[in-house]
């Protein structure tokens, strides 16, 4: 009887531990795995970051103070060393953008002054291999000696001084590719990765500068235009450190982003009489000659533009659409609606993505609750001089591979040419085709007899050519079946849109519930498909419908 009661003491003694022990061994793996998330969370934090972890006491300034000191000893080299530099450098540029209203624009003196930029923040990224990526928190109250040699087009020569500059940003710096050599490194890049604040004034050296009516905004406006293009991220700036050819280093693109602005609702009303006249403005980089435009549509709070744009993309990692949605006031300066913003890492590269952005007040400052209205996009990242064969909607004969072979075989040709007439065949391409539309069912309606029931029917509506195809209506009810099917020939489905409004038969007319607005896209790529879509006007309701597209595609020559 001892042995058994030994046994079985002996039994749960060592089940014990064995339970212990795997649960000992489940909870240190967690913590290994918890702890490499952290690790890893923190090889990705930035200096913003940084700064909301870490209070100001905590935050690492002995690093900041130790970079900021030997910065003050070195600053009388580093700006008689620089200034030659930057002005030989900066001057094209300055010529590139100058306005019309000058003739010349040149530096007469350049110095950066005895006051060093200050370091306020720094942090390490975690990059490809074979670099090392660093952010640099910088401030700059400098007291720079800068006169600009200007020329006007009436002749008028003025010596303008940029003076009281104040700078506040990020710099990203970029050591690549890593070596055996000192100093490990063979070439440094570097980029201006948010611009936080840029304020300076101008003076005209023994007179005022407003006496000449728009000299003023101009040289400003070309100023912050040259600082934007040239040095922004992702624009990198590439300095030798050993011997080498580095031009795998420079910018290029990397894809294009096609872009459908669909439309927008429930816009803030910006005017006092009527309704906005909304018109939107695109852009990737926010560049006078890389921002698009759309048409204005007037009077109304939900407008329908159906626009298409193209992007051409550099850093599909980091860069962003935006959309900025105004009320035109005529010759007055237009009124910001809202703006939005997505990033493009969200997309997949290849495929379509449809998206309904919120818009905001404002981008930075993200306090708004005031309902300014939504915004209507279809979306697709395609890359470039990739293996994978991706399909371009906006032609589907025409793939990347045609961009890989001219990549492969076209000696001497730029890629950033090779993305531009991407573009513009696909400029050149109309899709022609039927498409089959099967309005089969609605669910949920809003009640709008007052028998608490509704006479439903659709109208189907193809945007450019405004054709128009209606369903029976049926009586006394909140979820219609019609199973109806209308084929319509569609001359460029990729530019089209279908309009699908839902309306409650009424003995003197008719009563609007609500409406669904889709591109063919989607039908384009896949053919068939059958899927029920909200529909918006209402507060409840879906409207179930079958697509089906014959394509009969032509080319223009």
């Amino acid at each position: 009887m001892g042995f058994v009661v030994g046994f079985l003491f002996g039994a749960a003694v060592g089940i014990g531990l064995i339970v212990c022990f795997a649960r000992y061994q489940n909870i240190r793996s967690k913590r290994r795995c918890d702890l490499a998330a952290v690790i890893a969370s923190f090889a990705r934090m930035t200096v913003q970051d940084s700064r909301k972890i870490l209070p100001p006491e905590a935050y690492p300034s002995w690093v900041l103070t130790w970079l900021n000191h030997h910065l003050d000893k070195l600053w009388p080299y580093v700006d008689e060393a620089a200034s030659e530099l930057v002005r030989s450098s900066v001057e094209p540029i300055l010529e590139q953008y100058r306005p019309a209203v000058l003739a010349s624009i040149k530096f007469s003196k350049f110095t950066l002054g005895t006051v060093a930029p200050q370091f306020t923040g720094v942090s390490m990224l975690d990059g490809d291999a074979g670099e090392i990526v660093m952010e640099l928190e910088m401030q700059w109250d400098g007291n720079p000696s800068i006169i600009l040699a200007i020329e006007t087009r009436v002749g008028v020569k003025l010596p303008i001084q940029v003076k009281n500059i104040g700078f506040t940003g990020v710099f990203r710096l970029i050591f690549k590719p890593l070596v055996n050599e000192f100093p490990c490194f063979g070439a440094v890049c570097y980029s201006l990765r948010e611009k936080k604040d840029l304020d300076f004034t101008l003076k005209v050296i023994g007179g005022d500068i407003t006496a000449i009516p728009g000299i003023s905004d101009a040289i400003e406006e070309m100023i912050k235009d040259a600082v934007e293009d040239s040095i922004t991220w992702p624009v990198r700036k590439i300095i030798p450190i050993l011997p080498g050819d580095y031009s795998d280093l420079e910018l290029k693109p990397a894809g294009t982003l096609d872009v459908k602005l669909i439309q927008a609702k429930d816009l803030t009303n910006k005017d006092i009489v009527g309704k906005s006249d909304p018109y939107a403005e695109l852009f990737i980089r926010p560049l006078r000659d890389r921002t698009k435009t759309s048409k204005t549509i007037n009077n109304q709070l939900n407008p329908i533009w159906n626009e298409h744009f193209e992007f051409i993309v550099e850093d599909a990692s980091t860069q962003s659409l935006t959309i900025k949605v105004y009320d035109d006031e005529g010759i007055q300066a237009s009124e910001l609606i809202g703006c939005a913003r997505i990033a493009l890492k969200e997309l997949e590269p290849g495929k379509v993505k449809v998206v309904w952005l919120k818009l905001v007040k404002d981008l930075e400052v993200q306090r708004d609750t005031k309902n300014r209205g939504q915004v209507h996009l279809e979306l697709l990242y395609c890359p470039l001089g990739t293996e994978s064969v991706f399909m371009n909607p906006f032609n589907p004969d025409f793939r990347l591979t045609v961009l890989e072979k001219a990549l492969k075989y076209g000696d001497g040709v730029d890629s950033a040419d090779i993305a531009k007439v991407a573009l513009q065949r696909k400029k050149d391409v109309i899709i022609r085709g039927v498409l089959s539309v099967t309005v089969i069912s609605a669910e949920d309606l809003p009640a709008a007899d007052l028998m608490g029931k509704s006479d439903p029917f659709v109208v189907v509506t193809m945007k450019k050519s405004e054709q128009k195809n209606k369903t029976r209506v049926l009586n006394n009810t909140l979820n219609p079946v019609w199973n109806q099917t209308f084929d319509i020939v569609v001359e460029d489905g990729l530019h089209d849109l279908l309009i699908l409004e839902v309306y409650d038969h009424d003995t003197f007319g008719k009563d609007k519930m609500g409406r669904c607005i889709m591109t063919l896209t989607r039908v384009i790529l896949e053919g068939e498909f059958t899927d029920s879509f909200p529909i918006d006007g209402t507060p409840s309701g879906n409207l179930t419908l079958h697509l089906k597209w014959t394509p009969q595609p032509i080319v223009r020559d």
